[in-house]
């Protein structure tokens, strides 16, 4: 299996429910994952550790809601339980189960119970009861926009859920750069792109 390196980049979104859409700057998270063998058809298995991934909060440093940022007392931690799936490299389609809970804080003295978001990114089309929208392949660069739409559950508490009208469907958006790792080599300033220009 190749190395691979994950990073997350400016562009990400979320949509939860009825609300617009959380603007999202992920640009410094990522982690490390490996790129299996190619099977008859071209698609290869991507796995990344969860434990490894990195991915910033949505705080006002990184999440604009309606064009304004997030107020300093909220804060929501995202942490990652799976990120795997297959990439077609010929035509650049990547498909990535991605499992993570949401910790909303507030005044870093409450903390709701976790948002547990479920959902099969894809560089092409996804849509729900609501959302709809398409990603974008993996290009040159390594640059692709995957996006997925999930049935999120209630979180058991009463305010919480009414305030995000749960249960209800989720539109996520992860914009990312993915690129080959030299075989032994520890360093990841010199990663390849995993399509050649």
């Amino acid at each position: 299996m190749a190395g691979l390196l994950l990073r997350t980049e400016a562009g990400c979104g979320l949509t939860i429910g009825r609300y617009p859409r959380f603007a999202y700057n992920a640009a410094g998270g990522g982690g490390l994952g490996s790129l299996g063998a190619a099977d008859s058809a071209g698609w290869q298995s991507l796995d990344f550790d969860p434990s490894g991934l990195a991915i910033p909060p949505l705080d006002f440093r990184t999440t604009r809601f309606l064009g304004l940022p997030l107020p300093p007392c909220l804060r929501i931690e995202v942490v990652p339980d799976q990120l795997q799936g297959r990439g077609q490299l010929a035509s650049g389609q990547l498909e990535l189960r991605f499992r993570a809970r949401f910790r909303f804080s507030l005044l870093a003295s409450y903390r709701a119970p976790d948002l547990l978001v479920d959902v099969q990114l894809s560089t092409e089309l996804a849509s729900g009861a609501r959302q709809q929208l398409r990603g974008q392949r993996l290009d040159a660069r390594g640059e692709a926009l995957l996006v997925g739409v999930a049935q999120v559950p209630p979180t058991g508490e009463a305010w919480y859920d009414r305030f995000l009208g749960l249960p209800d469907e989720a539109l996520a958006l992860l914009r990312c750069r993915l690129q080959l790792l030299p075989a032994g080599e520890p360093s990841l300033a010199s990663e390849q792109p995993l399509i050649s220009p």
